[in-house]
């Protein structure tokens, strides 16, 4: 029997550990598996072992792993895939079809400017945008946020739009909103590619709260749920299944 096993990354933020299973569970109810659990990788429970151990106690022959998260790096290329592999030490009858996270992916794209919209009705031509991800040492980070912002730009058809992330890579945003903030521009808009709220979402908000300026400052919603990101979710569940790709974790030198 098939069961599907969403990690999701963690939070210290109740409030954003809440919201990522509230969205699983929504997920679930969109999506025909007999058995379906929720954990996450780090910071909260339940861990990967307790999801695991949780779909084989009710039956699973075989579990697909779906990390949940936004883009590929670091935590779904190595983290997960290993933590998983220790934790199927104890289950080696049980093939584990691990899948992708959510990607680039146009329809993010679209949740993305529907945010944007509800911080105000009608965005200036000329407005400023600050896109803020959450960052990685991995190269592929910044590869897949260049394309998000290629796809946000042609569909707005805004051209002042930047990049900055909260860790691991550069620009930091707290120097890209200082820099954006010089040019003086009528109003700038904050766009963070976070699914939930939690400590990153609250660290740009006290970064604006400290933030001397002219400049109408509009910090967006995260992406919190929509019904277009569990179509993804199932997408990446099937694709997971119809694939049977073990788990695999790139060595690192």
């Amino acid at each position: 029997m098939r069961a599907i096993l969403y990690i999701c990354h963690g939070s210290r933020v109740k409030k954003g550990q809440q919201a990522a299973l509230a969205f699983i569970q929504k997920t679930m109810e969109t999506e025909a598996a007999p058995i379906q659990e929720a954990c996450f990788l780090e910071l909260a429970d339940p861990s990967i072992a307790v999801g695991v151990a949780r779909c084989i106690e009710r039956g699973a022959t075989e579990i697909i792993a779906i990390p949940f998260l936004l883009l590929r790096a670091g935590h779904a290329n190595v983290d997960i895939p290993t933590e998983l592999q220790v934790v199927m030490m104890n289950y080696p009858n049980i093939p584990v079809y691990y899948g992708d996270p959510i990607g680039v992916d146009e329809r993010m794209v679209d949740v993305l400017i529907e945010r944007l919209h509800r911080a105000t009705e009608s965005i200036p031509e000329d407005a400023s945008i600050l896109l803020i991800g959450r960052g990685s040492s991995d190269p592929a980070t910044k590869e897949d946020f260049a394309e998000i912002k290629r796809i946000f730009q042609e569909k707005t058809k805004l051209q002042n739009v930047h990049v900055g992330y909260l860790a691991a890579c550069g620009p930091f945003y707290a120097k890209e909103l200082e820099r954006l903030l010089e040019q003086k521009p009528e109003n700038l808009y904050i766009l963070p590619y976070l699914l939930f709220t939690g400590i990153l979402m609250k660290s740009i908000e006290r970064t604006l709260q400290k933030t001397k300026t002219t400049t109408a400052i509009h910090l967006c919603p995260e992406l919190g749920y929509d019904p277009v990101i569990h179509a993804i979710l199932n997408e990446r569940a099937d694709e997971a299944a119809e694939r049977k790709r073990g788990l695999y974790v790139p060595h690192h030198a």
